[in-house]
C-alpha cells in the first residue's frame, strides 16, 4: 500500500430475483468502473438478491453462501485481472444456524483480504434482519489494500458514530458503505425527504469528524409487494474529508460513481481540524454504557 491519490468506485444497480443475473451484472459493473480507472470498487449490500429481509422466510436461508465461494471466488478471478480491490457485501453462511451480513475485501491480485460482519443489525418494518443475521464478531476493521486502507461497514452501521470513529483511528483513507436503504410507499410523501437527508448528513458527518472519504453503494429500484415494499433510493454518493460531495448517483437509476481519495489531502485537512489530536480520550469512558440513569449521573 502506498500514500498516492487513487480512484474510489461505488456502483448502484437494481438487484433482479435470478442471483445469478446479479452476479453477471456485478462483474460486469466492476469491469465498467475499471475502465473509468477505478483502483478500488464497492458492491451494494447483499447484492446477490433482492432484499430479502422484507419478511421473515425461512426459505430465504437458501441463499447464503459460503466464503470463500461462489461470488468471491467470481470476483476474485476479476480483481486479479483489473487489478482492482473490490469489496464484495454477501450473505455469509458460517455454519448450519449461523448466517452474518458480510463484506470481503479482495485485493488487486485476487487475495482475499478478510471480512467484516455488520455489526449493528436493525429490525424494523421490511427490514427483519435480526431474523436472519448473527451480529458481527469480529469488530471493526480496516484493511490495507494495494492502493489504500480501506474499512468496510454495512448499511445500519452508517448511523453509528462509534463505528466510523474505530475504523478512522485504524488507519483508514476510505470508509466504504454497502447499502440497501429506501422508502416505505406510505411514508414517501410525508418522511421521505426527510428520511434521505439524515441518511445522507450523518455520513459526510462522519468523513468531517474523522477527516476520511466516505464512499456509500445502495441498490435503487422497487423490490417486494407492489403495496408494500420498499423502493429503493439509490442516491450513493462519495464525499471528502471536509464533507464536500465528490460524486452523486440519481435515485432511480443504475450508475457508476468514481471520484479521486487522495490521503495527502486528508492529511492536510487532518491539520486544519485537528479532531483525532484535541479528542479527551481520558473523559470518554460513559460511552461503554448503554444508557446513563440519573443515578449514573450524579455519581
Amino acid at each position: 500500500m502506498t500514500e498516492r491519490p487513487f480512484i474510489m468506485a461505488v456502483i448502484q444497480m437494481a438487484c433482479a430475483q435470478d442471483t445469478s443475473e446479479n452476479l453477471r451484472k456485478a462483474c460486469a459493473m466492476v469491469r465498467e468502473a475499471a475502465a473509468k480507472k477505478a483502483q478500488v470498487v464497492c458492491l451494494p449490500e447483499l447484492f446477490r438478491s433482492q432484499y430479502f429481509c422484507q419478511s421473515e422466510d425461512h426459505a430465504n436461508f437458501a441463499l447464503a453462501e459460503s466464503i470463500p465461494g461462489e461470488s468471491t471466488e467470481a470476483l476474485a478471478r476479476l480483481a486479479a485481472e483489473l487489478e482492482v480491490v473490490i469489496v464484495v457485501p454477501l450473505f455469509e453462511r458460517r455454519a448450519a444456524g449461523v448466517y452474518h451480513n458480510t463484506a470481503v475485501v479482495i485485493d488487486a491480485d485476487g487475495r482475499m483480504l478478510g471480512k467484516y460482519r455488520k455489526m449493528h443489525i436493525p429490525d424494523d418494518p421490511l427490514y427483519y434482519e435480526k431474523f436472519y443475521f448473527t451480529p458481527g464478531d469480529l469488530g471493526f476493521r480496516s484493511f490495507a489494500t494495494r492502493y489504500g486502507r480501506i474499512a468496510p461497514l454495512i448499511c445500519w452501521d452508517q448511523w453509528y458514530p462509534e463505528g466510523a470513529r474505530i475504523a478512522a483511528l485504524q488507519g483508514a483513507h476510505v470508509l466504504c458503505y454497502p447499502t440497501a436503504i429506501g422508502w416505505h410507499p406510505s411514508e414517501k410523501k410525508e418522511f421521505g425527504e426527510k428520511q434521505h437527508s439524515a441518511w445522507e448528513t450523518i455520513q459526510r458527518a462522519h468523513a468531517i469528524a474523522n477527516g476520511v472519504y466516505v464512499a456509500v453503494a445502495n441498490r435503487v429500484g422497487y423490490e417486494g409487494d407492489k403495496d408494500r415494499g420498499i423502493e429503493f433510493w439509490g442516491g450513493s454518493f462519495i464525499c471528502g474529508p471536509f464533507g464536500e460531495i465528490l460524486a452523486k448517483a440519481s435515485h432511480d437509476r443504475e450508475e457508476i460513481l468514481v471520484a479521486e481519495c487522495d490521503p495527502r489531502i486528508q492529511e492536510e485537512v487532518r491539520q486544519h481540524w485537528p479532531f483525532l489530536r484535541d479528542r479527551r480520550i481520558d473523559a470518554y469512558g460513559p460511552l461503554m454504557a448503554r444508557f446513563l440513569d440519573e443515578q449514573d449521573r450524579q455519581e
